[in-house]
């Protein structure tokens, strides 16, 4: 038997080893940390841009114009902040694509779309063209209903009766405004456009003036393909970024799209697609089944012209002694209607409901919205404007314009930036000028009306 050494039974043998366990925890606490590991972290992907106010073409072209960008959606955000200024195209696009690769998309996708794109000088050209003179809102309403696009709108809603009927039912949109919007955009898709809309869009962003606005259409772009909705090959339209048989913008196609023929994929050069997402768009942004988007009526003779230009219910303004032009009673509702006088105390007078704001999603102008209104009134067989227009009335150069917005101004009026284009903040301050002035506060610009401040 092994005996144990009797220095190991003393209590001091016991207290020195307590006090060495002891020291060696605490030198284990005070001891140097391992720094810990740096997170690096990844880039995030870019999430799929939000839709802006598509802004599809005037009626009388075919192009489309800024949304809206345009619209109820902001455009979408540049993929990483850009440079103020790039000395030549190439530069642009090699920024551009290190931009994109920097934010999660794949090299390989990114080269693929951006490669082969080159400067297009024309569609610069477009987009800072500017009209020499307004139109009259007569020349986009006549422009809008001529004779064969009414013809071929009618047989359009003849050749797709089980799917517009689908679509009429789902989302309560008239299949009339849906052909009609198809018409307008499209001519029923006879002009898609064929401006390569890689290059398009890279020439704007080149440009710089809508830089943010086109960056954000060619990553929905790579969005568009690695959803599978298109092919690069496809990428064909309008200068401007429309796409497809009711032009669509890349960003508002992802967010409103819609497969309508259930194949799986969501392609704006499918009609069926086309249609059933233009349906989804406009229901999504308020559309009121059972409504027209404006209602003609006759003033009475003892009407309080300063309510034009305001909003009140359907009911409030047949109290007011408005009655629909043919002498029938308005709705008796209590959904807001604004008094428009698109061409002054001397033209049509038309009550527009929410709806017609609705249409203007598609592009922010009374003028578009009033023609598709007009459009689908005529394809349902039904009449358009039935008083006359005061074609004697001439339209102000975009200098007279300028001239006059200058003036507005000066005089406490505020008409916004002086840019030679009439827009809603200038006819509204042209309005309190008449109303200050003794005038009938219409609003409406033109060559006789605005003599005062553009000489």
């Amino acid at each position: 038997m092994t005996m144990i050494p009797k220095f190991y039974k003393h209590p001091v043998f016991y207290l020195s080893v307590l006090a060495c366990m002891v020291g060696a925890l605490a030198a284990c606490n005070t001891a140097p940390k391992k720094p810990t590991p740096i997170e690096v972290a990844q880039p995030p992907k870019l999430p799929a841009p939000q839709a802006p106010k598509p802004t599809p073409p005037n009626p009388a072209t075919k192009n489309v114009p800024t949304p809206a960008v345009t619209p109820s959606v902001s455009a979408p955000a540049p993929i990483v902040e850009p440079k103020q200024f790039y000395g030549s195209f190439g530069e642009w696009k090699s920024d551009f694509i290190n931009r994109a690769i920097a934010r999660g998309y794949r090299a390989n996708d990114v080269y693929a779309l951006m490669n082969n794109a080159s400067l297009n000088q024309q569609v610069i050209s477009l987009d800072g063209k500017q009209a020499e003179f307004a139109k009259m809102p007569w020349e986009y309403a006549e422009s809008a209903t001529s004779g064969n696009r009414v013809s071929t709108g009618r047989a359009k809603a003849d050749e797709y009766p089980s799917l517009l009927s689908r679509l009429e039912s789902r989302y309560g949109v008239p299949r009339e405004i849906v052909v009609a919007i198809w018409g307008m955009e499209s001519s029923y898709g006879a002009a898609t456009g064929n401006t390569d809309l890689v290059n398009a869009l890279s020439s704007l962003a080149y440009d710089g003036r809508r830089r943010s606005f086109a960056e954000g259409e060619l990553i929905a772009m790579l969005d568009m393909i690695n959803r599978g909705d298109v092919n690069r090959s496809q990428l064909k339209g309008s200068w401007a970024g429309g796409m497809g048989h009711t032009q669509f913008i890349p960003s508002t196609w992802l967010a409103q799209g819609v497969d309508g023929n259930n194949d799986g994929q969501k392609n704006p050069w499918v009609i069926s697609d086309a249609l059933s997402s233009t349906a989804n768009y406009l229901s999504g942004s308020g559309w009121i089944a059972g409504l027209d988007a404006f209602y003609e009526v006759r003033l009475p003779s003892h009407f309080n012209h300063q309510l034009i230009g305001q909003k009140q219910p359907l009911s409030a303004w047949q109290q007011a002694g408005l009655l629909s032009i043919n002498g029938t009673s308005l709705p008796n509702s209590n959904t807001p209607a604004e008094l428009w006088l698109p061409a002054g105390i001397l033209g049509p007078a038309l009550l527009l409901t929410p709806n017609f704001d609705v249409i203007k999603v598609y592009n922010n102008s009374s003028n578009y919205a009033l023609g598709v209104a007009l459009l689908a009134k005529r394809i349902g067989k039904q009449s358009g404007i039935v008083s006359n227009w005061p074609r004697h009335e001439r339209p102000l150069s975009s200098a007279q314009v300028r001239r006059l917005q200058e003036n507005l101004n000066a005089k406490g009026y505020n008409a916004g930036t002086p840019d030679g284009m009439a827009g809603t903040n200038t006819r509204r301050a042209f309005a309190q000028w008449q109303s200050d002035n003794g005038k009938i506060p219409d609003g409406f610009i033109t060559q006789n009306s605005a003599n005062e401040l553009i000489w």
